[in-house]
């Protein structure tokens, strides 16, 4: 099986070059796709965005009607599959389950595909494993980390950098998004290495990795 992966930015592209070769195995094979953000599924079902902006939701009626062209012409014995994989944040999953279900609908053929979210954010995924973020900051809060809930809505990355960061949330924010960004993209390079991905809390990330064991068993391999 081939995993077409779609993130919407580049820790999201970190942790999962990381993480999805221990879940997969060989001969399994993936590419993470990062975009510059999440965006708004495009009324209509037609992506109208300049496509060079790569913005994830606004170009996914495209990309999926694409892989759908491309995959009818794979042979039987090269199996490929669209996962896309991006943060809840304040949506509704009922709503947005919905809308993705429609935008997949919409394609003829259809590509094998496997709607994955986070939730609340991408952290989730992290703090669903306290031993690897305590390996790779050993000083994290304690206090902070046990206050957390598994995919609970509560400003997930602030949450996280609070227990990890200097100052905390506060202090990250101070320094604009592109610092938050960068930020973000080292817990995902220092704390990825360390988690266990068969031993994870976030209901979320089991959701994740089942969804990739069940395609992997459908080649038999």
């Amino acid at each position: 099986m081939h995993f077409q992966i779609l993130v919407e930015d580049q820790s999201g592209k970190k942790t999962l070059d990381i993480l999805v070769p221990g879940i997969i195995g060989s001969p399994h094979t993936f590419l993470v796709h990062p975009y510059k953000g999440i965006g708004h599924i495009p009324k209509g079902l037609t992506a109208k965005s300049d496509a060079g902006k790569r913005i994830l939701l606004d170009q996914l009626p495209r990309l999926l009607r694409g892989y759908g062209q491309a995959f009818a012409h794979y042979p039987d014995d090269c199996p490929a599959a669209v996962i896309f994989v991006c943060d809840l944040d304040d949506k509704c999953l009922k709503v947005f389950r919905q809308e993705l279900d429609a935008l997949l609908n919409a394609c003829d053929p259809r590509p094998k595909t496997r709607f994955c979210l986070a939730v609340e954010e991408g952290e989730a995924w992290f703090l669903g494993d306290i031993p690897a973020v305590k390996a790779a900051y050993p000083k994290a809060k304690d206090a902070v980390l046990s206050e957390y809930r598994h995919d609970s809505i509560c400003g997930t990355w602030e949450l996280l950098a609070d227990a990890v960061y200097h100052g905390g949330a506060s202090a990250l924010e101070a320094r604009g998004w592109r610092a938050v960004g960068d930020e973000k993209s080292k817990w995902a390079e220092t704390i990825t290495p360390h988690m266990d991905v068969l031993n994870n809390a976030s209901p979320s990330f089991a959701y994740f990795r089942e969804k990739l064991l069940e395609l992997v068993s459908l080649t038999g391999e």
